[in-house]
């Protein structure tokens, strides 16, 4: 599937069926697998066969699944979880340990950054957030001697934030550490953040590439790129002998390209169990087959929305990043030229109790913690999914206390913004 384009990626990648074979992906609903011999099996625990003997570490669709994503980004390996979150976590918890330091933009999920700042902090790595528009000189004074990664989103929930990938991309590898993005917002359709220098990939597959709001899911993607040998003592869990596996050094055996992922599943799998079911595989790959077809219209939607918002008087701001008023536009041409995402964030004249008054008065828009799907829903994140920030962090983060986010779905434009007219007309 190298060869081909990536909508046939989003159809096809990751499962060739033969001969006789399903055509549509099986779901493997087993938790355990039989072998003949004890001697088989110990291959499999030693890491020395390739074979799954518990779903819990792996399971054959869940694998399909992530080969097909990996495809799509460009990837070397990947891995399925069984949240965004749990992605978040794995991709840092991976190569940082206590005592350890990561650099992360300011302007990133909420539930993110109460992961680094609070849960993670609280396990002994410590994290500096620094803005997105922060100066070469403020980002390059937040590394430490132990900084172990650089983390950001391509486009930020919700403040939509473009993260100048290229940039981060640069500081992180000046200073022997990989660039981690989360991709959730873009998709692999918009943006492909390995062609920019980031080396690994995350994302909730719960948002655009499941779509239907069906199943929780996360997704990690090492782009194989970055060198891990080259900075070994940052790095001693990829590259000394890991006694948990018979001293086992995961560069040697597994080579630049399978290292990250290999030990993310034989360790952090094997220890926290975050594993996404095939059951949710089967859905999210469903999603994938049309996910091309989808932004293409969520991205249409967005945009017409936007447009009426900045055009109407009621409203006091409007971001979007496909909006040439918009302070990210030229960065968002440059890394998404074929369109940024469904999300826009907005203010109602009135600020907050305005906000929350205009979202009772939807109809047809629900108000829904959730976002990134194919019916339109809408948010007051001060509130919900931010609420444990304080006004500080929360400015911090791009998310004043009047921010709605609006996730347009693939309805009809005209429908989206004759809901939101209607209900501005009861302020």
């Amino acid at each position: 599937m190298k060869d081909v384009r990536l909508e046939t990626k989003c159809v096809q990648g990751g499962y060739t069926p033969q001969n006789g074979e399903p055509r549509q992906i099986p779901i493997v609903q087993s938790t355990t697998f039989k072998y003949a011999t004890s001697e088989d099996m110990g291959k499999l625990f030693d890491l020395e066969a390739s074979g799954y003997f518990y779903s819990r570490l792996q399971n054959p669709t869940c694998d399909t699944v992530a080969a097909k994503i990996c495809a799509m980004e460009g990837g070397s390996a990947a891995m399925l979880l069984s949240s965004g979150q749990a992605a978040s976590f794995f991709s840092i918890f991976n190569i940082a340990s206590a005592g350890d330091h990561v650099v992360s933009s300011s302007s990133i999920y909420g539930g993110t950054y109460n992961l680094f700042a609070v849960t993670m902090k609280r396990m002994g790595i410590d994290f500096t957030f620094v803005s997105p528009d922060c100066t070469d000189e403020e980002l390059n004074a937040a590394f430490q001697p132990n900084t172990k990664a650089v983390f950001g989103e391509t486009i930020a929930n919700p403040a939509l934030t473009v993260l100048d990938i290229e940039r981060f991309a640069k500081a992180a590898h000046a200073h022997g550490v990989p660039l981690i993005i989360d991709n959730t917002f873009a998709t692999p359709v918009n943006c492909r953040p390995f062609e920019f220098g980031a080396d690994i990939v995350t994302h909730s597959t719960t948002k655009y590439m499941d779509g239907h709001g069906v199943a929780v899911g996360g997704c990690i993607v090492d782009s194989g790129n970055f060198d891990w040998t080259a900075h070994a003592d940052k790095f001693p869990g990829l590259c000394t002998p890991d006694e948990s596996y018979h001293g086992i050094t995961y560069t040697e055996k597994f080579g630049q390209g399978g290292a990250y992922i290999t030990k993310a599943t034989a360790q952090l799998m094997r220890d926290f169990g975050s594993t996404q079911s095939p059951q949710s595989a089967f859905y999210l790959n469903l999603g994938l087959e049309s996910l091309h077809l989808r932004m293409e219209r969520h991205c249409f939607n967005g945009q017409k929305v936007a447009e009426y918002l900045e055009s109407d008087n009621r409203i006091s701001w409007v971001n979007y990043p496909g909006l040439p008023s918009n302070k990210y536009y030229e960065l968002a041409k440059k890394y998404m030229p074929n369109g940024t995402c469904g999300v826009v964030s907005f203010g109602v004249k009135g600020g907050r109790a305005a906000a929350e008054k205009f979202m009772k008065a939807l109809k047809m828009i629900a108000i829904e913690t959730h976002v990134a799907d194919a019916r339109s829903c809408c948010l007051h994140p001060a509130s919900a999914t931010h609420r444990q920030m304080n006004e500080q962090e929360l400015i911090a983060a791009g998310i004043p206390g009047d921010l709605i986010r609006l996730s347009c779905g693939i309805e009809h434009y005209q429908d989206l913004i004759d809901d939101i007219r209607a209900a501005l007309d009861t302020l």
